[in-house]
């Protein structure tokens, strides 16, 4: 496990990986104002010693990758898919299985579009063929409508490590599914975050972003063998956002993960990790 800055579409990217370089890649896409933190250390180790080379990466605005000032970012949601090909320009990877979930991935799907030869296969985590609001596929639950329209959770002093692990923790909450939630674990994953990430009030930025044109009439071009991993009970995104993706890449098929809302818990890796590795193999 090394963790380092590099040089990858003109920006400073933190990346890590995990595993022998020797062993086919893997290339894991975080969401929204997700450090790669949270693909979790356990997780990256068990992939690889599926004999994969794991790597993760911040985002820019996450953990010590380029930060922008609050409510100012400096890039586009096309920027961000670049990013992901610069990582793996910056590793010397040609072709790698790409995992993206939530925002990480929508720019899976765009990069497997605009990169068709880098990608080996796609996973598509607790995302959808358009953004929460589409008027094409289910809302998000009702509520969480009302904890939107409520304000959301009340950002802390990002200055306060105590303040902010409580935020992290609590602004999960309205995401989660009906399983029993690790609360020491989450704390202390959330503490990593913050001890990571200098910038942490910047990661608001990718809500601001332009995510430019959509791509979803162009799903039907995508040829990597393609496993689409939702949650049955995913208050953002419902499953009909999972299945409509099947529907419309071809040869996609759907793994449901039960009593999962919007998230990946460690009590689902057993299910996800005897499939997906199946998927790659």
């Amino acid at each position: 496990m090394t963790e380092q800055i590099l040089r990858a579409n003109g920006v400073d990217l933190c990346v890590e990986t995990f595993g022998s370089s020797d062993d086919p890649a893997v290339l894991l896409i975080m969401g929204s104002t997700g450090s790669m933190d949270l693909w979790e250390d356990d997780f990256c180790a068990r992939l690889a010693a599926h004999g994969r080379f794991v790597i993760r990466y911040d985002h820019r605005d996450t953990g010590r990758s380029v930060a922008y000032p609050p409510g100012e970012p400096g890039y586009t949601f096309p920027d961000l898919t670049a990013d992901a090909v610069g990582v793996l320009d910056a590793l010397d990877v040609d072709r790698a299985h790409v995992v993206g979930i939530s925002m990480g991935g929508g720019i899976a799907q765009l990069l497997t579009l605009e990169h068709p030869d880098r990608v080996l296969t796609l996973t598509l985590m607790a995302t959808g063929p358009a953004g929460p609001g589409d008027p094409s596929l289910p809302p998000m639950d009702p509520a969480l409508l009302a904890h939107f329209a409520a304000g959301g959770t009340p950002e802390p002093d990002w200055t306060s490590r105590d303040a902010v692990v409580d935020y992290l923790v609590a602004a999960n909450r309205p995401f989660q599914g009906p399983r029993p939630v690790d609360e020491a674990a989450a704390r202390t994953l959330a503490g990593r975050v913050f001890d990571r990430s200098p910038h942490l009030a910047s990661s608001g930025n990718h809500f601001k972003m332009s995510v430019g044109e959509s791509w979803r009439a162009r799903l039907g071009e995508i040829k990597a063998p393609t496993l689409v991993v939702h949650g049955d009970v995913d208050p953002l995104m419902p499953l009909r956002h999972g299945e409509a993706l099947v529907a419309e890449i071809p040869g996609a098929q759907l793994l449901v993960l039960p009593d999962t809302g919007h998230e990946f818990p460690a009590g689902v890796w057993d299910l996800f990790i005897e499939r997906w590795v199946r998927h790659t193999a």
